[in-house]
């Protein structure tokens, strides 16, 4: 394996892995950028982005600028951290973008709902601004219903190797879904496109018993070996509010892969497990709490969230002020979430 495959495991090993999920349906470059320049200096070494090759780059700039500021900042970076690009099947909430039809009676519940300003006054979704995380269906009126969902649907044998020429190294199917043949053929696909580093399959227990997500995972594993990485997806996209409630299920559903495929069959026993779906500043702490091991966790909603006011300043690039303010405020997040 390669030297960059040996530096991720390094970290996966030691539990010192931290991704920032800028969100897989997020296309704002400019926010990316920003968030890859806060939390690469606050000592993230991780960020999953949309698979968009313009998005990549956008990703790349940060990091490059975090690497011109650690003089100016008092900070260094060890390891340059590892861009993940992710894509989904159809029907997974992370690849999927909302539109409001005509029902709308413009009852203004679903705006300040949506973690992305995505839903402006006249109700057209700004598309690439929209995640899917479905806050705006869920306050929508049961007999209005004006929330619909399209798939954003990638050509992956094209796409995928292109985000690599950008910047990206890693890839993450959201498989989250019915239908092990299709999502398998789809994992064969990812797994040719990056033969040399990690892959990552993202999983809930929505649509999956405890039994059926473990032969996944080993379907999974069949495919892609030891450079399998699994994202124990607790409630995607639900790290809104920071408490422990919010982040239990994404250490339970850790717990299960660890009782239940890591501590009975040796072939797994290195399988590195990131916590997601709620996480948030609770989580490491509540996963030492609970005895639960993993190797390390991805934070998107929260994380954003807790940065956002600072990196959505106008003048953000030239305020030493707010970019201290905002990289401590990563650096405490990243910090509290490491399991070493």
């Amino acid at each position: 394996m390669t030297e960059r495959f040996q530096a991720m495991k390094s970290l996966l090993d030691a539990g010192r892995y931290f991704k920032l999920v800028c969100g897989a349906g997020n296309e704002n470059r400019e926010e990316v950028r920003k968030l890859a320049l806060v939390y690469t200096l606050g000592g993230a070494n991780g960020f999953d982005v949309s698979a968009s090759p313009d998005i990549v780059r956008g990703c790349v700039e940060g990091i490059e600028q975090a690497y011109g500021m650690t003089e100016k900042m008092g900070r260094d970076i060890p390891i340059r951290p590892f861009i993940t690009v992710s894509v989904g099947m159809a029907g997974d909430h992370h690849v999927r973008k909302a539109f409001i039809v005509d029902s709308c009676v413009d009852c203004g519940k679903c705006i300040p709902v949506c973690p992305t300003d995505a839903i402006p006054a006249d109700y057209r979704i700004i598309r690439e601004l929209c995640i899917g995380c479905g806050n705006c269906e869920a306050v929508c009126p049961p007999k209005v219903a004006a929330v619909r969902y399209e798939h954003n649907g990638k050509l992956l044998a094209d796409l995928l190797p292109e985000c690599l020429a950008a910047g990206a190294e890693n890839i993450e199917l959201h498989a989250a879904v019915p239908g092990d043949d299709d999502i398998l053929a789809e994992w064969k696909v990812v797994c040719e496109a990056q033969p040399n580093n990690f892959v990552s399959m993202c999983l809930d227990r929505f649509h999956l018993s405890n039994l059926h997500l473990i032969q996944r995972i080993k379907a999974a594993w069949e495919i892609a070996g030891e450079r399998t990485l699994i994202q124990a997806d607790g409630v995607p996209m639900s790290g809104g509010s920071d408490d422990f409630n919010t982040t239990l299920q994404a250490i339970a559903i850790a717990d299960v892969i660890q009782k239940n495929l890591k501590d009975k069959e040796k072939a797994y026993r290195d399988l590195p497990i990131l916590l997601s779906g709620g996480t948030n500043g609770k989580t490491g702490e509540m996963s030492r709490l609970c005895g639960v091991p993993y190797q390390g966790v991805s934070i998107g909603t929260h994380a954003r969230k807790i940065v956002k006011g600072m990196i959505s300043l106008p003048d953000f690039d030239n305020d030493h002020a707010a970019i201290k303010a905002a990289v401590e405020v990563a650096e405490d997040l990243v910090t509290r979430n490491l399991a070493t």
